[in-house]
């Protein structure tokens, strides 16, 4: 791909923004395209020999891809499938978050006080295409990211490997809130990190102005904001109740 403009070489934020003409973000809600997406989070987590078992059982969760606050993200380059990324929103003490399971004494005081939390899981690339696209973890993180300003998030959160702390610090402004603890069905310990999304939001998009986004696009993606009965439209739980994909996870 040529990165030069007028012989100057195009910055990280524009090559971005290049790649992002050939994007297309997509919430997996029909059978097929939650199957797609959760085998390439097996594929992606075996090969990094990240899984605790390897039948991939881990991979699906109906307790958190089936939530009524979770909505499995794609992202696809020129049609095909590139990365996927877990949302889950909540904003009350009974709220269903990945991160519960071993952050609770972190996250629940907030949930406690009200505040809304977007937590972003799941996080899983396609080695072909980022072997060829370095920037690619942040284009799959984007609709996380208008996530977090759709349904108004005070906090965005992630539970991120140690050596990757420093992505969601680039990528969120994020810090520590946790040290990294064993989590349960992974091989590695993982770590806490938040940040406070509204004041962190203008600094993120200045430096990197591929995160930007209008309201039709967030709706277009995620179905309208939260309404004021509490529920979270628009999440992708499935039309019919999600089969058992571990053993198709196995390839």
């Amino acid at each position: 791909m040529d990165e030069s403009l007028g012989g100057a070489s195009l910055s990280f934020a524009d090559r971005v923004l290049r790649l992002l003409e050939r994007v297309e973000h997509r919430i997996a809600a029909a059978p097929a395209e939650r199957d797609a997406a959760f085998r390439l989070r097996c594929e992606a987590y075996r090969r990094i020999g990240f899984l605790a078992r390897q039948d991939g059982a881990e991979l699906y969760d109906p307790r958190y891809d089936d939530a009524p606050g979770a909505w499995i993200t794609t992202t696809h380059i020129d049609g095909e499938l590139a990365g996927t990324v877990r949302v889950n929103v909540g904003a009350e003490e009974n709220a269903v978050l990945p991160g519960l399971q071993v952050f609770r004494d972190v996250l629940a005081p907030k949930l406690a006080a009200g505040q809304t939390i977007a937590e972003f899981t799941r996080l899983a690339a396609k080695l072909s295409l980022a072997s060829i696209h370095p920037e690619l973890a942040y284009l799959i993180m984007r609709p996380a990211f208008m996530a977090a300003e759709h349904f108004r998030a005070d906090f965005a959160v992630g539970t991120p490997r140690a050596e990757h702390i420093a992505f969601y610090r680039r990528a969120f402004g994020a810090s520590v809130w946790a040290s990294p603890r064993d989590y349960p069905g992974l091989t590695a310990k993982l770590a806490c990190v938040g940040a406070e999304y509204r004041r962190a939001r203008e600094f993120i998009e200045l430096r990197y102005p591929f995160f930007r986004s209008d309201s039709a696009e967030r709706e277009g993606l995620f179905g309208p904001g939260r309404s004021g009965s509490g529920a979270w439209p628009g999440s992708n739980r499935p039309a019919a109740p999600a089969k058992d994909v571990a053993a198709e996870l196995v390839t």
